[in-house]
């Protein structure tokens, strides 16, 4: 009866498993001939009782053979073999209700781990949906479009906005806007200028181009993504079970036992009951159900595992491969920061550029719009506006003309412009500057943000045992440089094309069991080439979802510390059931062989063991003590609360900066003014903030990190930002005395403001990858 109700629990379990019709419809019966055997039983039918049971057993008997034949040609004998001598047994000396029950057993481990196989037949669907099937030739009669095949090298073709460019060739216009983030998995579009390389597989993010093909369809970079995929995935090993590696010893020893109890004693009973209660069943089921428990736990922190053999292996992974943007950057454009010119102030400049941008399809456009309303600025409706893919936007804005975008690099800029240039250099930004009435105003740096889970999720994952964290990615190495000296990463490999991951994931491999984590198309190669592949599929391309063992359901890459500590755990807990029921079991066959036990109460003496086990592989549903701080939802709220703030005090932060940045060289009339307006922002809005943070959300967390010790040294910081800001306006009021800013007063200002900016923004980065990327 326990075991009815274990297998009716672990099919449920097991339903989000893709199981063969085979393995269902084993379960199926052999759950029913036990139900069935049992009731009749208990109906003192006892002919009918043996009856169900015997065709219990009899069903599983066939595809058991079949499944040991399949083994030995691989070379390998597993628990299968055990299983299919202890049935023959059953049915040789009539202990039928031992053979059901065994077949039962048999039936649920299969069902249970049949999907550990299906690495070499990842489907492809998004990664050929994408590749195009035509392209626009230029002849003697016009432009013609021709089907992909016919495309030879030297074919002049026109690439329109919007299609992905057909093959690999040359750009033979003066220049092309190309999306290639399908490619390099990079958000930001790129310009490719006359007689420049563009790969297939790139979207035309510009106006209409003309293309001198270089290559034919097979021979093309996106062609050549899709035969990675294919066979990267046929190339991966199948997971060997965890029941299999012990059932190497497991096996003989039981063999052995049964045929020396036989020859000493002369009775096949004697050795069917040593089978009956040698079937591994601890390596069936505990095993299986310890991680399809795990499988459930991961599941609830938005970790979809595809089959039991990649928990396994990810349990014993020690080497972690990282895609950048997408998985370790939010994958998609943000400001950094906004600078004004001399005369203008930077609320405005963002105020005037987002409200040009406000129709623009363009990613850029949409994070500087996104900004602006998350800093609440009133928008202006634009007129006449026009677009220009690929450089920027044009229209009126009360009455002025604007223009937001690219400008030429030859012209003439001002100082202060040279050091926006030289500062997105350093940062790894992109600027989209603002003109008004045809004179530069100001400008915008975007950048693809870090995520703020990404240090904590780096940290926890060293802490659950992986020793190796390398980042790949198509980026420059200079913005991965840096991603990566912020995080700790053990190692860099940049500027990197499909087949170049494909290949770092394979030298990796021969090192350690190795994860590769990724969520663009150009990932889904490298994901098949891996031990265990892991895709971000919460915005992720479905190529790589596909491609990859398990899913991010959540957009958090520090889900997978979790999933790599629930694998742990699981692995663990399967390991001590396994091994504890088989000791028992060796206890119980020493028994058998001594003729203390017959079969039928072998069987019942296997079950008391199985129940045993299992119950204790199912600690494996509980959370682990290493997993993720659970908080309370008031607590949560608050997160979110202080979250939004600190979005909303960028503003604050940025007029810090301006101020100190209009202290530099000779200060300008207008530098007081700008002070004042940072110090009034400081007391208006910052202060508040962060005595706000001191006094309620700090207590929040305190019960949830182990003690108020835990927010010490964010309290010093707190510390710290009120005694500059009280040493800014002690400066401000010396000014006011003396009737203006003195000389010897800048040095010490300006420090007071450059320090305050780069304290607030250490400050608000701790506290969001410590505290709020707590909540999820």
């Amino acid at each position: 009866m326990n075991c009815f109700l274990l297998v009716a629990r672990l099919r449920r379990s097991s339903a989000a498993l893709a199981s063969p019709r085979l393995e269902h419809g084993l379960l199926a019966v052999t759950a029913a001939a036990l139900v069935g055997g049992s009731v009749a039983h208990f109906c003192d039918a006892a002919g009918l009782a043996d009856l169900l049971w015997g065709l219990g057993t009899v069903s599983a008997v066939v595809p058991a053979v079949g499944w040991v034949l399949v083994a030995l040609r691989r070379g390998h004998a597993g628990v299968d073999l055990i299983a299919v001598l202890a049935l023959g047994g059953t049915l040789a000396v009539g202990e039928y209700l031992a053979g059901a029950l065994i077949a039962l057993m048999l039936a649920t481990g299969r069902t249970l781990e049949e999907t550990a196989q299906r690495r070499a037949s990842h489907d492809l669907h998004a990664l050929l949906t994408h590749a195009p099937r035509s392209a626009r030739r230029r002849t003697d009669d016009g432009v013609v479009r021709v089907p992909l095949g016919e495309v030879a090298a030297g074919d002049a073709l026109v690439v329109g906005p919007g299609e992905v460019v057909p093959v690999d060739g040359r750009v033979e216009s003066a220049e092309a806007v190309l999306d290639e983030s399908v490619l390099t998995g990079e958000p930001l579009q790129v310009t490719r200028h006359r007689d420049e390389a563009a790969r297939s597989g790139a979207v035309n993010a510009g106006g209409a181009f003309d293309l001198r093909a270089t290559a034919t369809e097979q021979d093309s970079t996106y062609a050549g993504i899709v035969r990675l995929a294919q066979q990267a995935g046929a190339e991966s090993a199948p997971v060997v079970r965890l029941a299999d590696r012990y059932a190497a010893w497991f096996l003989p020893l039981a063999l052995a036992t049964a045929a020396l109890a036989w020859l000493v004693s002369g009775s096949a009973v004697r050795a069917v009951a040593v089978l009956v209660v040698a079937t591994p069943c601890p390596l069936l089921l505990a095993a299986p159900v310890a991680v399809v428990s795990g499988l459930s736990r991961a599941s609830r922190r938005g970790v979809v595992v595809r089959d039991g053999g990649a928990l396994e292996n990810l349990g014993r992974a020690r080497t972690l491969l990282l895609d950048k943007t997408g998985t370790l950057t939010v994958g998609r454009p943000s400001v950094l920061d906004v600078v004004a010119a001399p005369g203008h102030m930077p609320t405005e400049v963002l105020r005037t550029a987002a409200s040009l941008d406000q129709f623009s399809p363009h990613v850029l456009a949409q994070a500087i719009v996104d900004t602006a309303r998350t800093r609440r600025l009133e928008l202006s409706e634009p007129t006449e506006v026009t677009e220009e893919p690929g450089r920027g936007a044009r229209g009126l804005v009360k009455g002025h003309r604007v223009f937001i975008g690219r400008v030429d690099a030859a012209q003439t800029r001002p100082t202060w412009a040279k050091a926006v240039d030289n500062r997105a250099l350093l940062d790894g930004a992109t600027v989209a500057w603002l003109a008004v009435d045809e004179h530069l105003a100001g400008a915008v740096l975007l950048r693809d943000p870090l995520r703020l889970d990404a240090p904590h999720a780096v940290r926890r994952l060293r802490s659950a045992g992986i020793e190796r964290l390398v980042m790949l990615t198509g980026d420059r190495a200079a913005t991965a440089q840096e991603v990566a000296a912020v995080l700790g990463l053990d190692g860099v490999r940049a500027e990197l094309g499909p087949a170049d991951k494909v290949a770092a994931v394979r030298d990796e491999r021969r090192h350690a069991v190795t994860v590769m984590v990724g969520d663009g198309v150009n990932d889904a190669p490298a994901l098949a080439a891996a031990d265990i592949g892991v895709a971000m599929g919460a915005r992720g391309s479905t190529a790589s979802s596909e491609a990859a063992d398990i899913v991010l359901t959540t957009d958090r890459v520090d889900r997978l510390a979790d999933a790599v500590v629930i694998a742990q755990r699981s692995r663990r807990i399967a390991v001590q059931s396994a091994l504890g029921g088989m000791l028992l079991s060796l206890a119980a066959m020493a028994a058998a062989a001594l003729g203390l036990v017959q079969p039928a109460v072998g069987a019942l003496l296997q079950e008391g063991i199985d129940v045993a086990v299992i119950l204790n592989a199912l600690r494996a549903l509980r959370a682990g003590r290493a997993e993720h701080v659970v908080l309370a939802p008031a607590t949560e709220a608050l997160i979110h609360r202080f979250a939004a703030e600190h979005d909303d005090l960028q503003e604050v932060l940025q007029a810090v900066r301006a101020a100190a940045d209009r202290l530099a060289g000779v200060p300008e009339p207008s530098a007081l003014a700008s002070v004042e307006e940072a110090h009034r922002l400081l007391t208006e809005r910052l202060l508040p903030h962060e005595y706000a943070e001191e006094h309620q959300l700090y207590p929040a967390l305190a019960p949830a990190l182990g003690g108020p010790e835990s927010t010490e040294t964010m309290s010093r910081a707190h510390t710290e930002i009120g005694r500059l800001s009280r040493r800014i306006a002690t400066h401000l009021q010396l000014a006011q005395a003396n009737g203006g800013m003195t000389p010897e007063q800048l040095d010490d200002l300006r420090s007071c403001l450059y320090g305050l900016n780069t304290v607030l923004r250490l400050h608000f980065a701790q506290e969001e990858e410590s505290y709020f990327s707590l909540a999820p």
